[in-house]
């Protein structure tokens, strides 16, 4: 690695030290399903987010919710808080493509049709809303 590319990398480092946030990674559902629970609750208050998640009928709905409670629970340990109603936003969340596992079934005359199982990473920012007011 490059100097400028570890320089680069160290201020991205520090900077997160500040936010709360969670990853979940090698989802094995594929983007676009996952997407559609992402957007649901995207800049929603996370209680208000972990309630449509509980209800929806979604199945990566159950792998979001996860995600924001651990999001909350890193929340908490950094600022030695207990989150309160009202008080944590969904900041960002975003769904990125993972490696896809690529298989072959059997097809007739001989053929062989490719079968793409795709998986993906969710990363997931919380944050109060009384920061984002002091920013502006």
């Amino acid at each position: 690695m490059g100097k400028r590319k570890r320089e680069s990398a160290n201020l991205k480092k520090e900077a997160r030290k500040n936010e709360a946030f969670a990853k979940l990674r090698n989802v094995p559902s594929s983007p676009r399903k996952m997407r559609l629970v992402v957007d649901m609750v995207r800049g929603v208050e996370v209680f208000k987010a972990l309630g449509l998640l509980h209800f929806s009928n979604k199945a990566a709905a159950a792998n979001v919710e996860k995600l924001l409670k651990s999001a909350i629970a890193n929340w908490e340990q950094k600022n030695g808080a207990k989150a309160e109603s009202g008080q944590l936003y969904i900041k960002s969340i975003n769904v990125d493509c993972a490696p896809m596992l690529k298989r072959l079934r059997p097809a007739p005359q001989g053929r062989g049709y490719r079968i793409r199982k795709r998986s993906n990473h969710v990363t997931l920012f919380v944050d109060t809303i009384n920061s984002n007011e002091k920013d502006a």
